[in-house]
Order: structure tokens, then C-alpha cells, then sequence
């Protein structure tokens, strides 16, 4: 295996960095005081077309591949992992329509969703229906030319403020998993709207909260695939969504990897900086290898997408262990910062705080070990 980033692949990660320092770091320490939700982050976003970057210029996206997917949220995790976060949502109901959508729905909405223009939403996650997917209660029932749905969702990022969400909801419960059906709702559609949004931990910018759909009807042209694939779809969008999950986690890592080699170089005690103790030096050494290993776990598991190949596990395992690396290297970053690692004046906290929500989104770290123990015993 070839470790070595492509010369396109270095373009861009040079290009996102450049853009994230300037143009999305100066909001990220007011975007987490407030846990507001970044709308200018997203609109640069979407300038520079890093909204797209996995899908095909011919839908509006740069075209680029899934490694690629993987630096842009690494790079912009390290200055703001509340926008790296929408970002990487936001491509999931993108890959939804990019695996399963039709001919006619790919040029309508995945094109608005690739080129920036629209934001978007997944919405699986109920309050009864977490980890337990295939236990979702909204309901979808055909009349006439229209689905009609009804149900709510919770914990869905980009909630009010995305443009277009892939629902999931259920049009024969008495098939179970099987029943579950997947659909593109628009904001502004009659019966669809939004409750409390929660105040969070971590990715404090994300706006995570309820989307209702009362009575809400849809034309039956935007169910995606058949009634039945819905679960399927979910699942297939959530591989690609956890390469997302793990590169965000090492992007926070690396930051907090950062500022504590910084802060350790210029921290003055007994006469020297405590990078020259070697306690503090062990405790980097450390950080430096849990972050390169999960670099490279999730790098694996992008590339295996690339190829065409199957990735389920390996997109759990980048998941799992880049989520769990960044708790452990931002706890160490506070660690090493002393009282200062304690203030909201320094970012390391931040970083500990957003490291703590990568083990929860996506998919539990728990739910990780459980796809990579089914691979493993299969």
C-alpha cells in the first residue's frame, strides 16, 4: 500500500488548511461560547466547493475521492470541529442519493447538495430509535401520489437550518427492518417542522436537534430506491459517514497534539521548558503515535472506498479508535497545559469537549466493536 498522498490530494491539503485558518478559525472560540450555529464557516464552505468534495463534477462536487473527504474534515477539525462536523454531515444524505438515488434525483438534489448551494440533514436518529435503527416509529403511507409522513426525529444535525433531509421512516411496519423507507423531504414542505435544538458538550456550533412531520406529504417521486431499502441505504451512507467520524476525531487530535507541543516548548518550571522533562516528552511521544495510527487507519479505510472494495470494518475500526485516540490526546493536551488547560481562554478544553461527542456520533464506539466483532466471527 502506497502511504503517500497524491500531488492533488497535497493540493488540497494545503488549500483547506490555508482557508480554514483564515477564514474559519477566528469564529471557532465565538462559535463554541455561543453554540451558534456557523453560517458564514458554511458559506466558505461552500465557496470553495469543500462541500463536495467526494462527488462527481458532473453533480456539482470537486470530484475528488474519499481520501480527499478525509483531509478537508481532518484539516478543518483542527480549527473548528463544529464545522468540520456539518461538513461531514452534510455529505451523508449526499451519499444516500449518490448510492441510491435516481437518475432524475441526483440532478435535482444531490447536484444542489454537492455544488453548496443547499445544506442538508440525515434523519434516522429517533427517541426510541438510537444505536436500534431498525426500531424507528415514523411512519410513511402512500396516498394517491403522495407519502404521507409522520413521526419525529431527534439529535439531527443541521436541523432548521438544512435545506434538503433524507427521512427514514417506516411503510410496512410488519416487515420490521425490512419496512424501513428512505425519502427526500424539502424545508418549507407543509407538515415538516422543528422543535428544541440541544445544548451541548461538544461541537457546541452543530445545531443537533428535533425535525416533526405532522401530516407532512411528499410526492412519491422522492422516495429513494424502493419501499424496504431504506435501512440499507442508511447503512451503506453511514460506512462512508464514519470515515468522516474518524477523520474528525484525528483532526481534533492533532490539534490538541499541537497546542500541547507549543505550550510544552514555552512553559518555563525548574529552569527549563517542560519539553525537556521527560515525563511531558513520554506523554507526546505517546499522542504523536495513537494520532498517526488512527491517520492511517482512517486513510485505510478511505482508500478501500475508493477502490470499490468493501470497507464496513475498517471504516468502524478508523471510527473507534480515531474517536477514542482524540479523548485520550485532548484529556493529555489539558493534562500538560496545568491550569491553563483549564481555562476557556485556551482551546485545549474545547478540543476535549468536541473529542468527547466523535465516540457518540456516527455511531457509539460500542456499536463500532459491535460491526467490527460481526466482521471478525462471521
Amino acid at each position: 500500500m502506497d502511504f503517500n498522498l497524491s500531488d492533488s490530494q497535497k493540493m488540497l491539503q494545503n488549500m483547506v488548511k490555508e482557508i480554514a485558518l483564515k477564514e474559519v478559525a477566528p469564529r471557532a472560540a465565538e462559535v463554541d461560547r455561543t453554540g451558534s450555529f456557523p453560517l458564514e464557516n458554511v458559506k466558505v464552505l461552500a465557496k470553495y466547493n469543500l462541500l463536495g468534495v467526494p462527488f462527481p463534477v458532473e453533480y456539482g462536487g470537486a470530484g475528488a475521492d474519499m481520501v480527499s473527504y478525509a483531509i478537508t474534515i481532518e484539516e478543518l477539525a483542527q480549527v473548528c470541529a463544529s464545522t468540520a462536523f456539518i461538513c461531514a454531515v452534510h455529505a451523508v444524505p449526499a451519499f444516500c442519493l449518490q448510492l441510491s438515488g435516481s437518475e432524475e434525483q441526483k440532478r435535482r438534489y444531490l447536484t444542489q447538495l454537492a455544488n453548496g448551494s443547499k445544506l442538508g440533514a440525515f434523519a434516522l436518529t429517533e427517541p426510541n430509535a438510537g444505536s436500534d435503527a431498525a426500531a424507528i416509529q415514523t411512519e410513511a403511507k402512500l396516498e394517491g401520489d403522495e407519502y404521507v409522513l409522520n413521526g419525529s426525529k431527534c439529535f439531527i444535525t443541521n436541523a432548521g437550518y438544512a435545506d434538503i433531509y433524507v427521512v427514514f421512516a417506516s411503510t410496512d411496519k410488519s416487515k420490521g427492518a425490512r419496512g424501513i423507507s428512505a425519502f427526500i423531504v424539502e424545508r418549507g414542505v407543509k407538515g415538516l417542522s422543528f422543535g428544541r435544538i440541544e445544548d451541548k458538550l461538544g461541537l457546541r456550533g452543530s445545531a443537533n436537534g428535533e425535525v416533526l412531520l405532522r401530516d407532512c406529504r411528499i410526492p412519491k417521486e422522492n422516495l429513494i430506491g424502493r419501499e424496504g431499502e431504506g435501512l440499507r441505504i442508511a447503512l451503506a451512507a453511514l460506512d462512508r459517514a464514519r470515515i468522516g467520524g474518524a477523520a474528525l476525531g484525528v483532526g481534533i487530535a492533532q490539534a490538541a497534539l499541537n497546542a500541547a507541543k507549543d505550550y510544552a516548548k514555552k512553559r518555563v518550571q525548574f529552569g527549563q521548558p517542560i519539553a525537556n522533562l521527560q515525563a511531558i516528552q513520554f506523554m507526546i511521544a505517546d499522542m504523536a503515535t495513537r494520532v498517526e495510527a488512527a491517520r492511517l487507519l482512517t486513510y485505510r479505510a478511505a482508500r478501500l472506498a475508493d477502490e470499490g472494495k468493501r470497507f464496513t470494518r475498517e471504516a468502524a475500526m478508523a471510527k473507534l479508535y480515531a474517536s477514542e485516540v482524540a479523548m485520550k490526546v485532548t484529556v493529555d493536551a489539558v493534562q500538560i497545559h496545568g491550569g491553563y488547560g483549564l481555562s476557556k481562554d485556551w482551546p485545549v478544553e474545547r478540543y476535549m469537549r468536541d473529542a468527547k461527542a466523535v465516540a457518540i456520533i456516527e455511531g457509539t464506539s460500542e456499536i463500532q466493536r459491535l460491526v467490527i466483532a460481526r466482521s471478525e466471527l462471521a
